[in-house]
């Protein structure tokens, strides 16, 4: 059975509130053939996500209306493994007990510098020792700041993270291990890095939206060895002792504005 997500606005609701909601859900689901299978309650946002099992968005939208009336702001069809990948475990929280978690992720892109001319410089097998090491490097800094592999780009990586300071401490880290990989002189693997954040529900067509499509274009723009963020990871990074440079506003494809991003200092 398809798979769905939805964003419901729930301004000045509680988190008792919410599982209440949930629960009555949870009575109709069999009379509309569906399964709620788990919710999000971000409470500072007002906003709540549900996981759902239905033959479509349709009848997603008409058992939350005979439940609760809650109707939903947007359902979109999504892929059950890109969930899992993107979120990682997903809650299991009781039904009916009051639970609070974010549906905020930032996202993490690495891209691997000049990896069409190391392929041809330096042949296919040595190449592939490279991406094996940026791959290794990559998913131990996952593991140490709690980021899960969304997917693997064929020479970079895309990860998800539950905070955005998280997500550059494991930038952060990425580029100085693969530092110490290269030694004194500067031959050997060389990444660029773009992180953005984001709610997973942003737009009509993507579960990922805007914010996966803005860490993408930042990990494109940036140069060899760096670390561009977004300047909603740099807010959200103030007071945590993480050093940027502004780097200004620049045109991205896919965004009618130009977007603020900074680079991170991350070699002391």
């Amino acid at each position: 059975m398809p798979l769905y997500m939805d964003r419901h606005d729930v301004s000045g609701m509680t988190a008792v509130d919410v599982a209440a909601a949930h629960m009555q859900d949870l009575e109709v689901q069999d009379r509309f053939g569906v399964r709620f299978v788990t919710y999000w309650f971000e409470e500072d946002a007002g906003s709540a996500f549900c996981l759902i099992e239905g033959p479509d968005a349709e009848v997603v939208e008409a058992a939350h209306r005979a439940s609760h009336g809650l109707v939903p702001s947007n359902v979109i069809e999504v892929d059950q493994a890109s969930v899992r990948d993107f979120f990682g475990r997903l809650n299991t929280h009781p039904p009916g007990e009051s639970y609070v978690e974010s549906a905020f992720r930032a996202v993490l892109f690495t891209d691997m510098v000049d990896s069409t001319r190391l392929t041809q410089h330096l042949g296919d097998r040595a190449a592939m020792r490279l991406i094996r090491e940026h791959d290794s490097i990559v998913r131990s800094a996952l593991a140490r700041f709690g980021g899960s592999e969304v997917k693997h780009t064929g020479d970079g990586i895309m990860a998800s993270f539950a905070s955005a300071f998280q997500a550059v401490g494991a930038a952060m880290d990425i580029q100085r291990v693969l530092r110490e990989h290269r030694g004194i002189g500067q031959d050997g693997l060389h990444v660029r890095i773009g992180v953005a954040a984001g709610e997973p529900v942003s737009e009509q067509e993507d579960l990922f939206g805007a914010a996966v499509q803005q860490a993408a274009r930042l990990c494109a723009c940036a140069q060899a060895d760096c670390i561009v963020v977004s300047a909603g990871v740099q807010d959200l990074c103030r007071g945590k002792g993480v050093r940027f440079s502004d780097a200004g506003l620049i045109a991205v494809k896919g965004f009618d504005e130009p977007i603020g991003h900074f680079e991170v200092d991350w070699r002391d």
